[in-house]
């Protein structure tokens, strides 16, 4: 189950998150969509990077009936990368949201072997996405 906040004037897939969340999760999970100003200031808030980021996730301890955690999605950079990868900026939010969602189940991409992005890449390819977070950055690299 989703509990949305968006500040924005982007349009969410809300059935398709919905759709996603269900098959990892019944907990609750926040998903706040943000501008690149308010998203730079939570940025540096909690991690004291002083520069915005296109998502970010905070897990709550596991707890029988408690939210898994919040996701939270800078709607411009959200905007501008499905611009620049020729996509939906639908799509874009849906891979955002996708990669903040399993950081909340534990997954890392920093530290694993592998794992993270290859349940990404069995997530984007079950909902024909285009390539996730994950694999554009390692292309880049």
């Amino acid at each position: 189950m989703l509990e949305i906040e968006n500040t924005s004037e982007l349009e969410l897939p809300i059935g398709l998150l919905e759709d996603i969340a269900c098959e990892f999760t019944q907990a609750l999970v926040e998903v706040i969509i943000v501008s690149s100003e308010t998203m730079q200031e939570i940025n540096k808030a909690q991690r004291g990077i002083d520069s915005t980021t296109d998502v970010l996730s905070f897990p709550l301890e596991p707890t029988p009936h408690a939210p898994l955690g919040s996701i939270i999605i800078n709607a411009g950079l959200c905007e501008l990368k499905a611009l620049e990868y020729a996509h939906s900026s639908q799509e874009e939010c849906v891979l955002l949201f996708i990669h903040g969602l399993l950081h909340l189940l534990g997954f890392d991409h920093e530290i694993d072997d592998g794992e993270m992005r290859a349940k990404e890449e069995e997530i984007i390819c079950k909902y024909s996405l285009p390539k996730s977070l994950i694999v554009r950055t390692q292309e880049t690299t």
